[in-house]
């Protein structure tokens, strides 16, 4: 048994988690869970520190994603809505997406017993701002890698919105409908008016989400759910 001083003595010697250490995925946790850092992502083995956030460039358009995707969640028993939540996806990476939605049972990911994702969820979301560049490169790479079905990147910068499928291995860019609508392909009725999203219109948005969910489709889906 350790004594309190033993204990103190352990802590002490967990180097400090910095940005841009190559680490493990076990260091990188162990390093990760014992600092006061907020968050912090490990991408292909190296450590990315988030920088402060504004408000227009990351904080109003994580909250309307939010807001969407948990439109969809509550008329959707049976998947799981993540907001800034750690996914261990394998050896050398450990991300923490803006937003994540996962089917719970018989999905890719599972829960473990400590509370973290593990595998890779169904839809992964990124609001690239600042970190724009990892978000649509490195990431998009061991989201691919790792069968993310689903990828969304609001570039707020850009003003563009690039929503991904995975199809034979390879990322192919979802296009909007003649109606502007872009449609999951893995989330039935789970439905994007883009425009209305950049430009700010959050009323068309969830109407738009609405619609969806009024559809058999969506009650077919929430049915195999149950089943």
């Amino acid at each position: 048994m350790t004594s309190g001083l033993e204990n103190k003595v352990l802590k002490s010697t967990i180097p400090t988690l910095e940005n841009g250490d190559r680490l493990t995925r076990i260091e990188f946790e162990n390093r990760y869970t014992k600092s006061n850092v907020k968050k912090a992502e490990l991408i292909e083995g190296i450590v990315y520190m988030a920088s402060p956030l504004r408000i227009t460039q990351h904080g109003e358009p994580h909250a309307s994603i939010m807001g969407w995707l948990l439109l969809y969640r509550a008329s959707t028993p049976g998947v799981q809505l993540g907001d800034n939540s750690t996914v261990r996806l394998d050896g050398d990476n450990e991300p923490q997406p803006d937003a994540l939605l996962r089917i719970e049972n018989d999905g890719q990911s599972i829960i473990s017993e400590d509370g973290y994702v593990e595998g890779a969820p169904e839809l992964i979301v990124e609001i690239a701002a600042s970190t724009v560049s990892i978000d649509v490169h490195e990431k998009k790479k061991i989201y691919r890698r790792n069968q993310v079905q689903e990828y969304l990147v609001w570039r707020v910068e850009d003003g563009e919105i690039d929503w991904y499928s995975l199809k034979e291995g390879e990322y192919i860019q979802l296009q909007p409908n003649s109606e502007g609508i872009i449609c999951s392909e893995v989330f039935p009725s789970l439905w994007l008016d883009k425009a209305a999203l950049l430009t700010g219109k959050l009323i068309k948005v969830i109407e738009v989400v609405q619609l969806g969910l009024a559809t058999a489709e969506h009650q077919n889906f929430v049915d195999k759910l149950s089943s």
